[in-house]
């Protein structure tokens, strides 16, 4: 498999420069917990060790140059329930770990896997808690479209839904930096150019209790 740096896997359709969602790495031990067939998980790499336990912001370094950088677990699906019943109730944060691609190379299966330190700010978990983090970054007097907060915080675009309600709970300093597509504003949108850059901004700011559902 050949990674590209900033953007992901060759030839992978998530391939993406503003994604957190480039690779999906899962355990082995996931899969002899749960009894499962290979594959279930969509997994793009499967690790020969327990990556949950590792903190977000975590680089590994995969053969002689790759280096790709944990960002926070996937959530589980429905579409799980294909392989196993209730398995996307069951397997719970344990799917695997998404990640970003920090520099190229290619991999092969049984090279050495080294972890390099979290060198890089953590990104939550909470998805809601993702959205104001990706919010603090937009620049002074530009808007971000509801579509590309998705994109930038790893969410699904069916979640813009509920951004509205969430903006509202976040409070009035966040309320005006979302909008929709077709919404007119003055200022200018923002692609999220620089987001994934920021390696410890952020690592040094008070955590944020996750918004009220």
């Amino acid at each position: 498999m050949q990674l590209i740096a900033g953007s992901g896997a060759d030839g992978d359709r998530h391939l993406d420069p503003l994604s957190p969602r480039q690779l999906l790495l899962a355990s082995t031990t996931s899969y002899a917990a749960l009894d499962l067939p290979p594959q279930a998980l969509r997994e793009n790499l499967l690790l020969d060790d327990d990556i949950d336990r590792l903190p977000s912001g975590t680089v590994l370094q995969i053969g002689e140059h790759a280096q790709v950088r944990l960002m926070f677990a996937c959530e589980a699906c429905g579409r799980l329930d294909l392989h196993g019943a209730r398995l996307a109730t069951r397997i719970g944060a344990r799917r695997g770990i998404l990640a970003r691609v920090v520099e190229g190379g290619v991999i092969r299966p049984g090279d050495p896997v080294r972890a390099l330190g979290q060198r890089f700010a953590s990104w939550p978990h909470d998805w809601r808690v993702r959205i104001a983090q990706v919010l603090d970054a937009v620049p002074p007097g530009a808007v971000v479209e509801y579509a590309q907060l998705a994109r930038l915080a790893g969410i699904q675009s069916s979640y813009c839904r509920a951004f509205p309600r969430l903006l509202r709970t976040l409070g009035p300093g966040y309320a005006g930096k979302a909008i929709a597509a077709r919404a007119a504003c003055p200022g200018p949108r923002w692609n999220g150019a620089g987001l994934f850059d920021v390696t410890d901004a952020w690592a040094s700011a008070p955590s944020r209790p996750a918004p009220r559902p």
